[in-house]
């Protein structure tokens, strides 16, 4: 029985949790696992999984790095571009039109993540759009 096969219910459990970035793949008799989970919760219910299927983690044939995203929908991010406004567009991707532009240090509201790229975000003064989310962190 290979990886994929024996730890299939992780691997279908973490792609019905909603992890945007999930990762996988087989390499050298080890199953590595990479991904954002959108909650705490997510990622504890993946170990539960994957504790159901290797009690106490003792085969080492799996190597999971799902993190939690800090990001949370109607949380506060601040721009952090190294010298330039950030552009705020139409829609996820750079042949969309600009709308407007949030400045460099400038805290914004997160309001979806599109993907792992393309956040919508909305500005103090009410501009609303897409940004890179490279260009953008969480506030604490």
């Amino acid at each position: 029985m290979g990886l994929l096969d024996k730890y299939k219910t992780l691997l279908d459990t973490a792609k019905a949790s909603g992890i945007p970035d999930l990762q996988y793949a087989e390499q050298e008799g080890v199953l590595q696992i990479r991904g954002t989970a959108p909650n705490a919760d997510t990622k504890n219910k993946l170990w539960d999984v994957y504790n159901q299927i290797d009690p106490n983690f003792l085969s080492g044939d799996v190597v999971m790095n799902i993190d939690v995203s800090s990001a949370v929908e109607g949380s506060q991010v601040r721009v952090a571009t190294q010298e330039s406004n950030l552009n705020i567009r139409k829609g996820p991707g750079t042949d969309q039109p600009i709308v407007g532009k949030a400045a460099k240090g400038e805290v914004i509201i997160l309001i979806s993540r599109a993907n792992d790229q393309w956040w919508l975000v909305r500005t103090k003064d009410g501009e609303e759009g897409y940004c890179y989310a490279q260009y953008l962190e969480p506030v604490e």
